[in-house]
């Protein structure tokens, strides 16, 4: 055997040690019979490393036989005496080769010596009785259907038919036509791939039956099938690559037809339908095309990959789409429903949520009312279109909750501006100037309301039409002056207080904005911030009174009736003092509509007096000249129009003076000052 045969299966004659053990054990009685091992071309490995894995060989095979109920347990070495040698390779070392093939020579011709290969001498037969020996066991091996060889001609045609079919092999793996078939199908798909391949195997096979027509039919037939089966091993692959390109090639054509179709507005299942179908049907004549007749190799393989790559293609397809499709209408619910809840909010009126329940509930009907022929086109199974109207639903309520989430995070800024707005302007939305007519109380208390109204507002979410007592809770606690800056040392751990708890009754957490600790301490924080603009307008107010107050104390006014009582009778005896008394009364009025005394005071009682000061001479000596002027019946007019000129200059003083607080005084005052200043102008003219 050769050195590269030892350990494998189906070399060194493994099969017919077999029926030499089981004949053996059968047919003859145990005896010593040697069997030498010769290994040629032994390799550089050792002899002693190769002859373990020999025996070993050998026993497996012993154990493996069947063997008779009488030899059961009988050892190998019972029946054979087991022997290896080792030859060198005769092409590579001759001389040595020779050397120890001359030393096996002599162990034959020493074989009958004790030790020798003969073994024992138990079955040894004399030499006069060799020929019946022979003989007998000439009819033991005919009677024995396991030592009965083929025919000669069998042996020859199966010899020579497998060096046929294997001549036929090798020339097949280095054929220029297969070569060529299986660099090109290792690129992409080919076509005819299934003609052409089936015509190189029919040269092959014509080749072979033509060389081999001569030998033994079924020996033929059977060394045939075994080379178009090693034949058809080595174009398997070449037919798995023609699938595979096919299979990638049907599905990009999908792709790039499914692509084509949705953007030309195609449904897009009835798409999906007409690309699958032509692709797989166009699966199927590239299958048909790559088959050969001498096998019937199964496609379905690649056809259900094609079919579950195409499936998670469109999956993946339809997910996007969906999805861009509901970003579309996410964006319109965004659009339709941002501003309009943001100005509810900023109104903040008691019908607030009232207003964005409808205003949600028609702008997600609307968008509903689309989405749904739009979805048509999928056809989507029952579950996901519902899973898809109610995925808007949730998008639409989610924009006002973040709306909502976002006011409720600006509440404090929004309950300031809220109050600065209802307390500086009036219900016609005008500045309010503190003339002291106004009810700063009242009107406090109703810029705090609109503020904690807007608190209750944003405290929850209530998008379900469930009532809560939020408000009532809010305006009992907070506005009634229960719970005040004053009183922030308070326990407010008071079970029974609703305000020191951190849920509200009636309200979800999940729609709570506010508890309603973190309200009371928000209100509390926004009394301490608006108290100061509370008390800068009460200091406007009493500001205003002070200056326009132009009579003395109820006092002073007593004290001169009671002290002047005297002057007065004198008066009302001498009728000349009280003539010359009305002309001072009207000459002091002339001048103090001319030199606009409470204009200048305006400006400061020191600015006042340094400009009253100032004017007065000249301002008296005008008067003068123009009472002289008339009473000659000949008014100068340049002088009238220096002093028309004086007076609109003191005028547009009064207007335009940066007075503090000029803008507390209402616009009625001024308009009927400057029409007293008309009448009393035009009367001195």
């Amino acid at each position: 055997m050769w050195c590269h045969d030892i350990g494998r299966e189906q070399a060194a004659n493994r099969p017919l040690l077999k029926t030499v053990f089981q004949v053996m054990m059968r047919l003859f009685s145990p005896r010593k019979t040697t069997l030498l091992f010769v290994i040629r071309d032994k390799t550089k490995t050792p002899l002693e490393y190769l002859e373990p894995i020999l025996r070993e060989d050998i026993q497996k095979i012993w154990d493996a036989v069947r063997k008779p109920h009488a030899h059961k347990d009988t050892q190998l070495s019972e029946f054979f005496n087991v022997e290896v040698t080792a030859l060198p390779s005769y092409e590579e070392k001759e001389e040595q080769f020779k050397d120890q093939v001359a030393q096996l020579r002599q162990l034959f011709f020493h074989s009958i010596s004790p030790g020798g290969l003969a073994g024992d001498r138990r079955g040894v037969v004399p030499a006069s009785g060799f020929s019946y020996s022979v003989q007998q066991i000439w009819e033991v091996i005919k009677e024995n259907k396991d030592l009965d060889l083929p025919a000669h001609k069998v042996m020859v045609a199966t010899v020579r038919c497998e060096e046929i079919a294997n001549e036929k092999f090798s020339s097949l793996m280095i054929n220029e036509d297969w070569l060529a078939l299986e660099h090109e199908v290792k690129e992409d798909a080919v076509r005819n791939f299934g003609r052409r391949l089936s015509s190189i195997l029919d040269n092959f096979l014509s080749e072979y039956d033509a060389e081999s027509v001569f030998f033994e039919e079924n020996v033929r037939s059977s060394k045939r099938q075994q080379f178009m089966s090693k034949a058809l091993q080595l174009v398997h692959p070449a037919f798995v690559s023609q699938l595979g390109h096919l299979r990638v090639k049907s599905l990009q054509t999908f792709k790039s037809q499914l692509e084509q179709l949705l953007r030309r507005g195609e449904a897009f299942a009835a798409s999906v339908r007409t690309c699958s179908e032509s692709c797989i049907t166009e699966f199927d004549k590239g299958c048909s095309d790559a088959a050969i007749r001498h096998a019937n190799w199964d496609a379905s393989k690649f056809r259900d990959k094609l079919i579950r790559d195409i499936e998670a293609h469109v999956s993946s397809v339809r997910n996007d789409k969906l999805s861009e499709l509901k970003a579309i209408y996410e964006k319109q619910i965004t659009t339709a429903l941002a501003e309009p809840v943001q100005s509810l909010f900023d109104v903040g009126g008691s019908e607030t949520w009232a207003s964005i329940r409808k205003l949600l509930k028609r702008e997600t009907d609307v968008a509903i009312s689309c989405f749904c022929p739009a979805l048509s086109g999928f056809e989507l199974d029952q579950d996901a279109f519902d899973r898809m109207m109610q995925s808007l639903k949730d998008y639409a309520r989610s924009v006002v909750e973040k709306i909502a989430r976002e006011e409720a995070g600006k509440v404090l800024m929004q309950m300031k501006d809220r109050f600065n707005t209802v307390f500086s302007h009036d219900s016609d939305s005008i500045p309010r100037l503190w003339t002291g007519k106004e009810d700063i109380k009242s009107i406090t208390l109703e810029a705090r309301s609109e503020s904690l109204k807007f608190l209750s507002i944003v405290a929850a979410i209530r998008l379900d039409e469930k009532s809560d007592r939020i408000e009532s809770i809010l305006f009992s606690r907070l506005l009634e002056g229960k719970i005040s800056i004053s009183s922030r040392n308070s326990d407010i751990a008071d079970s029974c207080d609703p305000l020191a708890s951190s849920s509200w009754e009636e309200v979800s957490p999940e729609n709570t904005l506010l508890t309603p600790v973190q309200c009371l301490s928000l209100w509390r924080q926004f009394m301490a911030e608006t108290e100061y603009i509370v008390s800068q307008a009460i200091s406007a107010q009493e500001a205003y009174r002070q200056s326009n107050n132009w009579l003395p104390p109820a006092w002073a006014i007593v004290a001169m009736i009671i002290l002047g009582f005297n002057e007065f009778m004198l008066l009302l005896r001498n009728p000349l003092y009280l003539f010359m008394l009305f002309v001072v009364y009207l000459f002091g009025k002339a001048l103090w509509i001319q030199m606009d005394i409470p204009g200048e005071f305006r400006n400061g009682i020191l600015s006042g007096l340094i400009s009253i000061s100032s004017r007065f001479l000249s301002t008296v000596m005008d008067l003068l000249r123009r009472l002289a002027a008339e009473g000659q019946g000949n008014p100068a007019p340049g002088t009238s129009r220096a002093s028309q000129h004086v007076s609109s200059q003191s005028f547009r003083s009064q207007v335009n003076s940066p007075n503090p607080v000029s803008s507390s005084v209402p616009s009625s005052y001024v308009s009927s000052n400057i029409s007293t200043e008309n009448d009393v102008e035009y009367t001195s003219r």
